[in-house]
């Protein structure tokens, strides 16, 4: 699953997907799959080109077919892809090449967590690729974040995290509370204060040994997620500690973390893994990408008992870029690649295939999700809970240390009250001093 690969590799919100990577991206490896990559052409035949694509997790290309159908319409042309299974590890690492002008793909990735690093301080280092497309093929918030104050697009978006609610409906009736989504959704609507509230009658009858949700970190997240101001402003300048989104989103987690609603896990740890297979809590904030996972942890007994809701907020967690380095030797062809590979055409095909929801909003009435994973989710209407989602998504700004900063919050500051007892205002006094630290202050 693709933007699971977001959630693991970048989990702090990338969601890290990362997110958090997956989506789903392991952290077996720290080194290459494929190679050392390096600007396209060493070792091409005579006649031949071959083109070298730098990627982290799991981007569905290979699983899809894609390279394989790319290469039968171009007998000429030869794709290697080089994987690194961490984006911490990736990104770094294509720093260096992109600074040093030399060892780059052909076509490099880029996470949404590192986009803006990309877009302020390496932009010189990559094709205007706005020059080569049509821009409205894709989101148009998602093209923001990828484009300089100059008008310079520097990746053509692959994936989106569009959010919803995962619920399961059986612990919700026997609770008391409704089951249908679309009530469930109209409850909610508009204000992630409102999921709260939901989750405190819910603890009046919980099943026994259940929550009504994973964590207090993933409701940060998720809020946050639909804000439209989080760490940094339009000028580049750290607000964290006055953005009313951050708040907002620190509020509601804090409801959370201070009552007896969440099952305090850690996403992505094997306990949380545990919690779905064991039936522990009654909802997740649920992007796109996380249907896959929740499918495959949960396993055949969560069949048909879990279901799917609007989110109270539109919001995004997870998704990435591919960009073409200006040191590659092959740029005409890259650029004809990654034109082709983020095209809605492609993107419909890597949602067929691990459900990374497209950032081109023509694909989406082609989408087509497997019959076994509706079924799973009681027939809910994925592609239209998902793309309504996608389509209003607020256009958010990230800044050079948006990752460490959240992480410092989350990791921090909300574990603290969640784990530990802390109150909210020490939970906020740890998160300060870590953030301080991060930023060098």
């Amino acid at each position: 699953m693709r933007t699971a690969r977001t959630s693991r590799r970048a989990m702090t919100f990338a969601v890290v997907a990362a997110l958090a990577t997956g989506l789903l991206a392991g952290c077996a490896s720290d080194d290459d799959d494929g190679g050392s990559g390096g600007a396209g052409g060493s070792g091409d035949k005579k006649g031949s080109t071959t083109l070298t694509v730098g990627t982290f997790g799991t981007f569905g290309y290979k699983q899809a077919g894609l390279y394989d159908e790319y290469m039968k319409l171009h007998k000429n042309i030869t794709i290697k892809e080089n994987v690194t299974t961490r984006t911490d590890v990736y990104w770094p690492k294509t720093l260096t090449r992109l600074q040093a002008g030399s060892g780059t793909d052909d076509v490099q990735a880029i996470e949404i967590g590192n986009i803006t690093e990309a877009v302020q301080t390496q932009a010189n280092k990559f094709v205007d690729l706005g020059k080569e497309v049509d821009k409205s093929q894709w989101l148009d918030w998602k093209n923001k974040q990828a484009t300089t104050k100059d008008g310079k697009l520097i990746g053509l978006g692959t994936d989106v995290g569009p959010m919803a609610i995962c619920y399961r409906k059986d612990l919700f009736k026997k609770a008391g509370l409704p089951t249908d989504r679309t009530k469930l959704a109209e409850l909610w609507k508009g204000d992630w204060a409102k999921y709260v509230d939901v989750g405190k009658d819910y603890m009046k009858k919980a099943p026994g040994g259940t929550k009504f949700v994973d964590s207090a970190s993933s409701v940060y997240n998720a809020a946050l997620g639909g804000a439209k101001d989080r760490y940094y402003d339009k000028s580049g300048n750290v607000i964290w500690d006055k953005s009313q989104g951050v708040k907002d989103s620190w509020d509601a987690a804090m409801e959370v973390a201070t009552s007896n609603m969440s099952a305090k896990l850690k996403q992505f740890d094997k306990p949380w893994d545990q919690g779905y297979a064991n039936g522990k809590f009654a909802t997740v904030a649920c992007p796109a990408w996380m249907v896959g996972y929740i499918q495959e942890k949960s396993g055949d007994a969560g069949k048909g008992k879990w279901d799917i809701a609007a989110a109270p907020t539109a919001a995004n967690w997870g998704g990435s870029f591919i960009g073409v380095p200006t040191a590659g030797k092959h740029q005409k062809e890259a650029i004809a690649l990654a034109k082709w590979l983020t095209a809605p055409e492609q993107q419909a095909k890597v949602f067929g295939k691990q459900a990374s929801f497209p950032s081109t909003p023509s694909a989406y009435s082609t989408l087509k999700p497997k019959a076994d994973t509706l079924a799973y989710f009681s027939n809910a209407p994925i592609t239209q809970i998902f793309s309504d989602s996608a389509k209003t998504i607020p256009v958010q700004i990230f800044g050079v240390k948006d990752q460490p900063i959240n992480t410092a919050i989350t990791d921090t500051g909300i574990l603290q009250v969640e784990q530990k007892g802390k109150s909210p205002a020490q939970g906020w006094d740890a998160a300060t001093a870590e953030v301080k630290d991060v930023l060098g202050q």
